[in-house]
């Protein structure tokens, strides 16, 4: 299933309530959901920490159509988050007010040393800090472009 697929389907299976505060006219297009995905490098990454609470931190991604790549440590509070609850959220919002985008991602997550991550992720993102990779495969995709946004 492509991206855009994705983001329709989980539009097909909202809410009431989700589809009401993401209004179709509002929604990025395809094409549009792609570039914005390419061109951002951050999102805010959402997990869950054993005992319930949330734990939200920055994350550069890669993306591989509807599968993302977060770099991160073995042993890191997010690492250690998934093997509990291995569910990811990431948020990729950009600029404010009439103007803001934001794309939210939601899918199963497992990490994965250097040598099981695919070789194209780990030269895309070549440092040296990096020492394991955070899989995050989308299952839910929402967007929203406000009303002078330029997606």
């Amino acid at each position: 299933m492509t991206l855009a697929e994705l983001h329709e389907r989980t539009f097909a299976h909202a809410t009431p309530t989700t589809a009401t505060s993401y209004p179709p006219e509002r929604r990025l297009t395809a094409e549009q959901l792609t570039s914005y995905l390419d061109r951002r490098t951050y999102a805010v990454i959402g997990t869950t920490r054993p005992d319930g609470r949330p734990h939200a931190s920055m994350s550069t991604y890669i993306r591989r159509d509807t599968t993302f790549w977060l770099p991160t440590l073995p042993g890191s509070i997010r690492a250690r988050n998934l093997a509990c609850q291995p569910w990811l959220t990431l948020v990729v919002p950009e600029d404010e007010d009439d103007r803001h985008i934001m794309v939210i991602v939601e899918g199963p997550a497992q990490t994965f040393s250097l040598e099981e991550t695919p070789e194209d992720v780990r030269v895309a993102l070549n440092r040296e800090w990096v020492k394991a990779w955070i899989r995050v495969r989308a299952e839910r995709v929402l967007s929203y472009a406000a009303v002078a946004a330029s997606p």
